[in-house]
């Protein structure tokens, strides 16, 4: 049955992933007096990490920088599958009684700002049925990502419906999927591929890692030995800030550096990669992209799994275009046919920004694609919304954990002033760039859909986890960009359970 909702929530918090659980929990401690609920349009919590179902799903990030700030760590790997994401996800929900707040199969359909009464009216189906519930919040919490739950990036192919084999698509992964002594191909050479090729391959008779071109590969331990050394000796909490600043350090350092020396980083990746190929693979043909690192997002793999898989013949790489498929198979441009049983087309996502939700500002409509990003986290000229945008050179929670904090802050101050309304303004003299500084095919599919950022603070997002400290957690919150109003017609409901 669809949640009664209460007359007047303090914030509404969209989706129950990595992001609004975070959030919630952030509420909880710096706002107990706030009245909050999670709808999330799924039957479950965790986001991403229950919607992928592939074979060995995992983090290309080290959990002690994913995993939340409040919430230790305790897993011995630090790259971790997904199904042990998921149940640290659960246990911070249930821990706290944040679980108890979350209404499932609720899905929003749109939100209206109203400046008269400084609230958002938010429509909501209940199991996709027709008729809507209405929730009123005076801060929308938009944790909601910016891919597409429905589908992912599905390119047609020649002749693909003479295939007479199966062809999957990663983010709809057939649970009873039997690929034991097939022959598979997987097209593409994202995360999503360099995950699947070596799990794959352990049973499959063979498996051929198809790509158009080259992505930067990058072996790390699947276990953080200092952070495992570290709680021999340390309280768990104080070994787990350590290890997280320390490779928060790690990265941030090594992102600045394939900015300024783009060649010598790019040397070393692919010396590392020679080192544990040997003389089997052609790493200058399949590893050695023409762009710079970090011009697109880096791949990693738990103690070179990729490598060894490749190393011992279980798999191959072929980097080559596809000319058509064929009734056995995939015919490439160069007369060449890979066989296969099962096509995996694991060909990335598709960005759609806050998930179809209609907005609109005192009935007039909003544009995300005219959209300014303020801080990487709020819009220009969209009222008491906050939006949960993560790192994409490192860790998704970082930058998500910082944002619950501002947001906080941003709620008590108004709360102080008798401020009702927080509004990033737009500036009409701000250039807009493009907010993702990558130029993969999923970013540039989408963006003259996506928000921008701007060629100027505060409308930048910054690239550095302790940049965005600085501003976040003590800069100021009046900063001239955001304007502050009351509204008269405002009167707050208390919630009532």
């Amino acid at each position: 049955m669809p949640t009664t909702a209460p007359e007047i929530l303090d914030v509404l918090i969209v989706g129950a992933g990595i992001s609004g659980i975070g959030a919630a929990r952030h509420l909880q401690k710096k706002c107990p007096d706030k009245t909050w609920r999670i709808v999330e349009a799924r039957e479950r919590l965790g986001g991403t990490w229950d919607l992928f179902r592939y074979p060995g799903i995992r983090s290309d990030s080290d959990m002690n920088t994913l995993g939340y700030a409040f919430k230790p760590w305790t897993a011995n790997k630090a790259i971790a599958d997904g199904s042990t994401i998921l149940r640290y996800l659960a246990e911070a929900a249930n821990e706290t009684g944040v679980a108890q707040n979350i209404l499932y199969q609720h899905a929003v359909r749109s939100a209206h700002w109203s400046s008269e009464h400084a609230y958002w009216t938010v429509e909501v189906s209940f199991q996709d049925a027709p008729t809507l519930v209405q929730f009123k919040a005076r801060f929308l919490y938009l944790c909601c990502g910016y891919y597409s739950y429905k589908q992912g990036h599905q390119p047609t192919f020649k002749g693909q419906e003479e295939f007479k084999g199966q062809l999957i698509y990663p983010q709809f992964w057939p649970q009873d999927l039997s690929y034991q002594d097939k022959r598979v191909v997987v097209i593409g050479s994202g995360a999503t591929a360099i995950t699947l090729v070596p799990e794959l391959a352990k049973t499959a008779a063979h498996v051929t890692m198809l790509q158009r071109s080259p992505t930067y590969v990058i072996s790390l331990a699947e276990r953080d030995a200092l952070s495992l050394w570290l709680a021999r000796f340390l309280p768990q909490t104080v070994a787990y800030a350590v290890t997280r600043w320390k490779n928060v350090l790690l990265g941030s350092i090594f992102f600045q550096l394939s900015r300024r020396k783009p060649e010598m980083i790019k040397s070393l990746i692919t010396w590392m990669a020679t080192k544990q190929l040997g003389a089997k693979v052609d790493v200058k043909k399949h590893f050695t992209p023409s762009y710079k690192p970090w011009d697109q997002r880096m791949c990693v793999i738990p103690n070179g799994d990729l490598f060894k898989t490749l190393r011992k013949g279980k798999a191959s790489v072929v980097t080559e275009t596809i000319e058509c498929f064929t009734h056995k198979g995939i015919q490439l441009t160069n007369g060449e046919e890979l066989s296969a049983d099962i096509v995996v087309c694991a060909t990335g996502l598709t960005l759609n920004f806050l998930g179809d939700m209609v907005f609109t500002v005192d009935q007039k409509p909003v544009d995300f694609s005219k959209a300014i990003i303020y801080q990487g986290m709020m819009l220009s000229d969209l009222p008491n919304a906050i939006v949960a945008i993560g790192y994409t050179n490192l860790s998704w929670t970082l930058k998500a954990d910082l944002t619950s904090q501002y947001a906080c802050r941003l709620i008590k101050y108004m709360d102080r002033h008798g401020y009702t309304t927080a509004m990033a303004k737009g500036d009409p003299q701000v250039k807009p760039q493009n907010f993702m500084p990558f130029n993969s095919g999923y970013v540039q599919r989408a963006s003259e859909y996506l928000p921008k950022q701007g060629d100027r603070k505060p409308w930048q997002v910054a690239p550095y986890y302790w940049l965005d400290i600085a501003v976040l957690r003590w800069g100021r919150l009046d900063d001239g960009v955001m304007t502050f109003s009351k509204s008269t017609a405002f009167h707050k409901k208390e919630f009532s359970a």
